[in-house]
C-alpha cells in the first residue's frame, strides 16, 4: 500500500521542522548554514517570528540547499504565509521617525506633504506611501551588502561587532516597514545612505539621492613583535 503524501506545510516553520526531522538535522546546524543566530530558527519553527520577505533576504537559498527542498518551495510557502497574515494599509511611522525622514526631504515638498497630512483624509496615506517607497530604495541598497560577506566582516570588525551579529542586524532591517521603522534603524541605515529625497507630486515619481558608499575599511596592520626586525 502506498504511503499517503505528506500534507503541504502551511508555514515556513512547519516546513523547516518537518525537513529537519526527516534529515535528522538540528536547528543549530540549520542556523549555522544560513548564518543566523540559533534563536532565529527556533522562533521561526515555533511561529513566534514571521518569515522574512523573500525578495529581501538570502536565507531562503541557503535554507533550500541545506534542507534539500525544491527550488522555490520555501519561498512560495513564505509568500503565502505573509499574505495570509498581512495587515491593512500601514499608518506610517511614528511622529519622531516621520519627522526625521521629512528632514531628508526637499523642503518645499516636505511642507506640501505635511500640509496635506495635517488635513487628514488621503494625505496621511499618501505620505505613508512615499515614506515606504524611500525605505524600499534604502533596503534595496542594504540588501546588496549580504552579497559581500568580506565587506560585512570588515565592517563588523571596524564597529566592534561580530560578523553574525551585524549580518543579523542587516536581515532584521530588511524586514521592517515604514510603520515599524525605529530611530535606531533610521540612524544606522537611512541617514548614512540618503542625502535627499523628493517626489514629483503631479506624477508620483520618486527621486532618492544616495550618498557615495564609503571605501571599504582597510584591515589594520599588525604591530611588529618586539625584538623582531
Amino acid at each position: 500500500m502506498t504511503a499517503p503524501a505528506a500534507k503541504p506545510a502551511a508555514t515556513v516553520g512547519e516546513l523547516v521542522r518537518r525537513r529537519l526531522q526527516e534529515l535528522k538535522r538540528t536547528p543549530q546546524e540549520l542556523a549555522d548554514a544560513v548564518e543566523v543566530p540559533a534563536g532565529y530558527i527556533d522562533d521561526l519553527i515555533a511561529g513566534c517570528r514571521r518569515p522574512p520577505l523573500p525578495a529581501r533576504t538570502d536565507i531562503y537559498s541557503k535554507m533550500t540547499t541545506f534542507l534539500r527542498l525544491g527550488r522555490n518551495e520555501v519561498m512560495a510557502c513564505a509568500t503565502a504565509e505573509r499574505a495570509g497574515t498581512a495587515r491593512g494599509r500601514a499608518a506610517g511611522p511614528g511622529a519622531r521617525v516621520r519627522g526625521s525622514l521629512m528632514e531628508l526631504c526637499e523642503p518645499g515638498t516636505a511642507q506640501t506633504l505635511e500640509r496635506r497630512r495635517s488635513k487628514g483624509g488621503s494625505g496621511s496615506a499618501e505620505l505613508a506611501g512615499f515614506l515606504q517607497r524611500v525605505l524600499d530604495v534604502v533596503q534595496g541598497s542594504v540588501r546588496r551588502t549580504l552579497d559581500d560577506p568580506i565587506g560585512l566582516r570588515v565592517a563588523a570588525a571596524g564597529s566592534g561587532s561580530t560578523y553574525l551579529a551585524l549580518r543579523f542586524k542587516v536581515l532584521e532591517f530588511l524586514d521592517v516597514t515604514a510603520e515599524t521603522l525605529t530611530m535606531e534603524d533610521l540612524n544606522e541605515f537611512l541617514r548614512p545612505r540618503v542625502t535627499r529625497w523628493d517626489v514629483d507630486l503631479a506624477t508620483g515619481v520618486l527621486r532618492v539621492v544616495m550618498r557615495a558608499p564609503p571605501p571599504r575599511a582597510r584591515v589594520l596592520k599588525r604591530e611588529p613583535v618586539k625584538g623582531l626586525s
